[in-house]
């Protein structure tokens, strides 16, 4: 599929230039999801629309406004449901994509905030009913968000990521993906391959 990862790599270009976090953050989630998919057994086909999806899953960020996407406090309410739309402008985007696989990174991308007891959006899907490849995403994108300071807080260390991660197991993310993530990610921390 390498040429659905060339058509994508202008949105990268433009994620960098509305928001350089939000780009070197996906590059970090595309790296560590894909280590995570080969853990949990995804095929080839599978890995690579991880990847793409991966490297995307942000990319509604585009869309929203820079005193919401940049506040460095607490979102107000409405805020927060201006950027929870993220996701789905992330999908609309992702479809526009001029390959026959656009619509499966498309879905994964809609549902990498979804939480696996229903809580999350847009949707509220629960369980396996949340692809495979959003909840890997999930666990990985929560993990980087933590460990990097960003405007609304600074980082958060291994230990206190790590705590946190497991008060979300069953809840946000998937018990099996997160089992799987436990195995790779002290490996990953000694050798220095967040980014």
């Amino acid at each position: 599929m390498p040429n659905l990862l060339a058509h994508t790599s202008c949105l990268g270009i433009a994620m960098s230039e509305r928001d350089a976090y939000t780009q070197d953050h996906a590059n970090r989630v595309e790296v560590l999801s894909h280590q995570l998919g080969i853990k949990c057994g995804l095929s080839s086909h599978e890995l690579k629309l991880l990847s793409c999806a991966a490297k995307l899953h942000d990319v509604g960020k585009i869309g929203i406004p820079d005193q919401i996407l940049f506040k460095p406090g607490k979102f107000e309410t409405h805020e927060w449901e201006v950027m929870k739309t993220h996701s789905e402008l992330g999908q609309r985007i992702c479809e526009s994509i001029a390959h026959e696989q656009a619509g499966k990174v498309a879905l994964i991308v809609r549902h990498h905030h979804e939480n696996f007891d229903g809580c999350g959006y847009p949707d509220r899907l629960s369980g396996e009913n949340i692809p495979i490849c959003s909840r890997i995403i999930a666990v990985v994108d929560s993990y980087d968000a933590m460990r990097t300071t960003r405007p609304y807080h600074v980082a958060h260390t291994y230990q206190q990521t790590m705590e946190a991660l497991e008060n979300d197991n069953g809840k946000k993310i998937d018990p099996t993906v997160y089992k799987y993530f436990r195995s790779i990610i002290s490996s990953v921390e000694a050798m220095g391959s967040r980014g």
